[in-house]
């Protein structure tokens, strides 16, 4: 039973030198690969990897908020323009970042409430990137819920309180390599929480689980975070596999 990284930036400059070693692995773990994109210049990037296999790459669209500057508003422009011009699984990574930038907090938060209403008019999933600003993004994302928003809180590090609260918005929480990170605090949250709401990422380049800390990380790394999750629930991987891979499928609308 093959996994899905729902959460994966093999697009970017650290895979140029074995990107085709690279993928080969992620196809011998995983059916499927979701790209955030990030900001404007990262999209040509993105879309050059999905032509190498798109049934396996799928691509999304959005404007992280580390590159939320003076000109967000063009960005999203832009962006919104693009979903006409190709199919997106999408709208992310976007959401709130106080730990790199606190300069553009105000311009986060309206580029958010942007692609908020992207993702209930063209029903798509919200992915959202919550460093240092869980709770305000479960705030911003609670005001705009009014029935049609779903997604993934991309990197849950949260506690156990916030995973339920993210739940009842009905979102799933994006379970990656720290999970393997000692004092973490994910073991309790997902013991707590099971796996009916969780989906599996890597956030490669970044992020690797145990024994890769400190390297890159890369998608096939899922398969050790889905070993780490049925270690801790005390089930198999095959059913690991099984549900993160329905749960993904399910929020993204995907039809093998």
């Amino acid at each position: 039973m093959k996994c899905i990284d729902t959460h994966s930036h093999l697009y970017g400059s650290k895979f140029q030198q074995d990107l085709d070693a690279v993928i080969a692995r992620a196809k011998g773990v995983l059916s499927h690969v979701f790209l955030p994109n990030i900001d404007w210049d990262s999209i040509p990037e993105m879309l050059s990897l999905v032509e190498k296999d798109p049934s396996f790459f799928l691509p999304m669209m959005g404007l992280h908020p580390c590159d939320v500057k003076d000109d967000w508003r063009s960005v999203l422009d832009k962006m919104y323009a693009e979903f006409g011009k190709r199919k997106y699984w999408g709208v992310g990574e976007t959401g709130l970042d106080y730990y790199w930038d606190k300069v553009h907090v105000k311009e986060q938060q309206s580029a958010l409430d942007v692609q908020i209403e992207w993702a209930k008019e063209m029903d798509l999933p919200l992915i959202l990137h919550c460093r240092e600003s869980m709770g305000d993004v479960i705030d911003q994302v609670r005001k705009g819920q009014d029935g049609r928003l779903k997604g993934i809180f991309h990197c849950f590090t949260g506690t156990t309180q916030q995973a339920e609260e993210v739940i009842d918005l009905g979102f799933l929480l994006g379970i990656g390599g720290v999970l393997t990170y000692k004092n973490s605090g994910l073991t309790e949250v997902v013991a707590q929480v099971g796996l009916s709401r969780l989906v599996l990422e890597t956030d490669s380049p970044y992020l690797p689980p145990v024994p890769y800390r400190g390297q890159r990380n890369e998608s096939s790394y899922t398969l050790v975070v889905a070993e780490k999750l049925a270690e801790i629930l005390n089930i198999t991987f095959d059913e690991v596999a099984t549900i993160t891979s329905q749960n993904a499928k399910k929020v993204f609308g995907l039809i093998d």
